[in-house]
């Protein structure tokens, strides 16, 4: 399957997940750009301006909610860049405060890589309708 070059940040310390979450996601047909830390991650946002962000919140130098923070509120991108938070959090209130901070969709890990790529798929899908309300919000 080809996916014209759409791009995906994944951003875990874990190096056996990014290693094997990278594989497979690259296997669909993303170019994949991988982070081993919140640091690493923001820097590369910047950088790589990527089509989808897959990120951990438990990551050194700075955890998943500043990274979404960051890219909610300090983003230079001119699209909207959706964020699914994969994370070993299963608390509601991390949840609730990953969508407050505008998260679009959360895994908890353990996950199915089949899990991940739907959540890619749906992120992908809904790209058209969030143009749309953003041209319509502007006017």
């Amino acid at each position: 399957m080809i996916v014209n070059k759409i791009k995906i940040l994944l951003a875990d310390d874990e190096l056996d997940i990014r290693e094997v979450m990278a594989k497979k996601i690259a296997h669909e047909g993303y170019v994949v750009v991988t982070a081993e830390d919140g640091e690493e991650a923001w820097e590369k946002i910047k950088k790589e301006d990527p089509d989808v962000i897959l990120l951990d919140l438990n990551m050194p130098k700075m955890d998943g909610f500043e990274v979404l923070k960051n890219v909610r509120e300090n983003s230079t991108s001119s699209k909207w860049q959706p964020v699914v938070i994969i994370s070993a959090r299963t608390e509601l209130e991390d949840m609730q405060k990953g969508f407050s901070l505008e998260a679009d969709h959360y895994i908890t890990k353990p996950c199915h890589i089949a899990d991940v790529l739907k959540a890619i798929q749906l992120m992908l899908a809904l790209i058209p309708q969030r143009k749309s309300q953003k041209e319509m919000d502007s006017d």
